[in-house]
């Protein structure tokens, strides 16, 4: 029998991931990203020019490999792409404990 056990949400969590928090963050602006290139049917040449990546280097996004890019050049890619960008920081929390991290797209 094989064991099933619930993840947490986060896998970068659940592999033990240096700043899983970030990681994920960065993964569901990559996955953004792929999706506006694949809609607008963009060669990676065309996207890495628009975007303002070599085109190397938008090959490793596209594929996940997110070390070595910031969480702000993610979000200058969706902008540069078309696509508004927002940073709403929340009221202050009770509890002396950090404040989450999360990606909300527009519909």
């Amino acid at each position: 029998m094989i064991e099933i056990e619930c993840g947490s949400g986060n896998v970068f969590a659940d592999i033990g991931a240096a700043d899983p928090e970030e990681m994920l963050v960065k993964a569901q602006l990559a996955a953004k990203v792929a999706e506006i290139i694949e809609a607008r049917k963009l060669k990676q040449a065309e996207a890495a020019e628009l975007v303002g990546l070599t085109q190397p280097k938008l090959s490793g996004v596209l594929r996940g490999k997110l070390r070595g890019v910031s969480e702000a050049k993610l979000l200058d890619c969706l902008r540069r792409l078309g696509r508004d960008v927002q940073i709403v920081v929340g009221p202050a929390r009770r509890q002396a404990e950090p404040g989450r991290l999360e990606v909300v797209m527009a519909r």
